[in-house]
């Protein structure tokens, strides 16, 4: 016989009490020991796909897209979760992984952001991530890959409250391999890595809908416009414990290159790690060491949901050069309490030259500023 947690719900709990406890016990974070992962070879297409024996993943897909006369953005993120405390479990209810969901959409011209959110046990028809290739359905909403030549296209499929997102995603460049062929540092103790690819100057296609308005993209109007990122990371361990949350960028430039930059921030709000990656477009990549990249604030934005400010406007020195970033729209916070229990900043940004002249477009992410951030 196994001893449950003294927390865990009594046998006779409901399914939503045992889902309620199991999401919890993901977010708190676990007191299993943590190991560096090892170095390897990524193997495609199956580290497209899912690794369960992995604490945490997630496919995560933000972007650009012209439909309607307008320019919108948009973040479609997959979650997946191993619960250590459910896997000696013998039930067929216990959910021993966590499949969360996470869509929003900038509306630039009406200064406003929808986002929704789903949370469920895998299995049962509900909840699944292929370990095959990347193909992901929670309830209603799905990332599919299929091959298209020798590249990609990603699908992503999304029915929320008051939006829809019906987008195509064609690869136009090969995978980037983050950090050291694929193997990301992420803190000064090396079990702090994550198995990490991204597929920048995706070219998007499809529709979008708002309020019951489908709109489907146009031919862009102007450079980066149709552009979108994907990120999937895969790790056991990616927080250090002196970490309260990161700042991220990943930036598709017009002229084809890639930057990815990156910092692990303290509660004082100083650099617990840093790194990152550059990629011309037709070039081998460059990769960030910790000490090469630098973010520094220079406008802030304060949340209305409570005490959290934002850096909506930063200074990025990387090897590749002096950038800024200047979010497009400054409330583009998102509260996913309902699903992983975090408040965060995603959001549409332009990438500014240090010669003032905007070179490229993406995506901020911000987390840790409402409350310390636990994987």
């Amino acid at each position: 016989m196994r001893f449950l947690p003294a927390n865990a719900p009594p046998p006779d709990a409901s399914r939503r009490q045992w889902l309620a406890w199991a999401a919890g016990t993901v977010l708190a974070g676990s007191t299993l020991p943590a190991w560096a992962l090892p170095p390897r070879q990524l193997q495609f297409p199956r580290d497209f796909g899912s690794h369960p024996d992995l604490r945490t993943e997630w496919w995560y897909i933000t972007g650009q897209a012209r439909a309607g006369g307008q320019r919108w953005g948009f973040q479609v993120t997959f979650f997946r979760s191993r619960v250590d405390a459910a896997q000696g479990m013998q039930s067929a209810f216990a959910a021993r992984q966590l499949l969360f969901a996470h869509a929003a959409l900038t509306d630039l011209q009406a200064g406003r952001l929808h986002h929704d959110q789903r949370i469920a046990r895998a299995g049962f028809g509900v909840a699944q991530a292929s370990e095959a290739d990347t193909d992901i359905r929670l309830q209603d909403w799905s990332l599919r890959r299929t091959a298209r030549g020798p590249g990609s296209r990603y699908s992503a499929r999304v029915t929320a409250g008051d939006f829809a997102l019906q987008l195509d995603f064609d690869t136009t460049q090969p995978v980037l391999l983050q950090g050291q062929q694929g193997l990301s540092r992420k803190g000064p103790d090396a079990a702090q890595a994550s198995y990490y690819y991204s597929q920048p100057q995706l070219q998007v296609g499809g529709s979008l809908a708002l309020a019951g308005r489908t709109m489907a993209v146009e031919p862009a109007a102007q450079a980066g416009d149709n552009r979108a990122w994907l990120d999937h990371e895969a790790s056991e361990a990616l927080m250090h414990p002196q970490a309260v949350g990161w700042d991220w960028i990943g930036m598709n430039l017009h002229d084809g290159s890639a930057l990815t930059a990156f910092r692990l921030r303290r509660a004082d709000g100083s650099a617990l790690w840093a790194g990152g990656s550059w990629r011309a477009a037709g070039a081998a990549p460059r990769a960030f060491a910790a000490t090469e990249v630098v973010f520094t604030p220079l406008r802030w934005w304060a949340s209305p949901l409570g005490p959290a400010r934002y850096p909506v406007q930063w200074r990025v020195d990387t090897p590749a050069g002096r950038f800024e970033v200047r979010a497009l729209l400054d409330n583009q916070e998102l509260d996913s309490r309902g699903s992983t229990g975090a408040i965060y900043w995603e959001g549409l940004c332009a990438l500014h030259a240090a010669t003032g002249e905007v070179v490229g477009g993406g995506y901020l992410e911000m987390t840790g500023y409402a409350q310390a951030l636990r994987l």
